[in-house]
């Protein structure tokens, strides 16, 4: 309920600095009606070669794709790093040497090497997620607790055995953190990747409104943009508590 009143309180303040009062520029800042207006003609008429849905579509596919592919290998080299000295001596080094470049660094060189087509930016979405889930997977495995990991030894529990058993329940909160962090990047990366060279998107569509000095469209963009990162937040919400419902439990304690 609080919540709800803070949305509606916005929208209020929002309807009286613009339209009643007259405090806030038009041309800075829209009207709701304007906004309004907007929403009904891009999903009618379409707006950066495409209509709304089309957009959201394209966007949720390219950090569905890039997303997938990152926590699928990040997971997986983080649960082999923590549990393998030997592997975390041959891949770290390199990783410590691409960890610090920011992803949107990777733009231009995957522009180079995939063009401006949807591969490049599912590159660089992959580039931001894949961190995350790599570091946070890793520092799950070393946390687990050390008798867990003897008891394990002593009863011969090897191989993907070991990984189902012991090591995925055991790093799980870590991992679905990084899970969330990653959601988190991709989405951000995404706009950004899709800000240049684009003809579908939410990014697209953020990119045309600014060249046409359209702020009610930048607005759509915007908000659609959160509210497809609070939905795919929300699923991953809903996954974690199935593959944890010990940790739901106990917080309902």
């Amino acid at each position: 309920m609080v919540g709800i009143a803070t949305v509606f309180l916005v929208l209020v303040l929002w309807y009286l600095c613009t339209t009643v009062w007259g405090l806030i520029n038009p041309s800075r800042f829209p009207k709701p009606s304007e906004v309004w207006k907007a929403l009904i003609f891009i999903q009618t008429e379409g707006y950066g070669n495409g209509k709304l849905h089309q957009h959201i579509f394209h966007s949720l596919k390219l950090v569905a794709m890039g997303f997938g592919v990152a926590v699928t290998i990040g997971v997986s080299l983080g649960l082999l790093m923590g549990h393998s000295r030997k592997a975390e001596a041959l891949i770290n080094p390199a990783f410590l040497l691409l960890r610090p470049i920011p992803p949107l660094a990777w733009i231009p060189l995957a522009i180079v090497w995939l063009g401006l087509d949807d591969a490049s930016k599912i590159l660089v979405i992959f580039v931001a997620a894949f961190v995350p889930s790599l570091i946070n997977t890793y520092t799950g495995v070393r946390n687990i607790d050390k008798p867990m990991m003897e008891a394990a030894q002593m009863l011969g529990i090897k191989g993907w055995r070991l990984v189902r058993e012991v090591l995925i329940p055991g790093a799980s909160p870590m991992i679905f953190t990084g899970l969330r962090l990653s959601l988190q990047a991709s989405w951000t990366t995404l706009v950004a990747a899709e800000l240049i060279g684009a003809l579908y998107g939410l990014g697209s569509i953020l990119n045309q409104a600014a060249q046409d000095i359209y702020p009610s469209m930048i607005l759509i963009a915007m908000f659609f943009v959160g509210i497809c990162g609070a939905a795919t937040t929300g699923l991953l919400g809903y996954v974690e508590n199935r593959a944890m419902p010990w940790r739901k439990e106990r917080g309902a304690r």
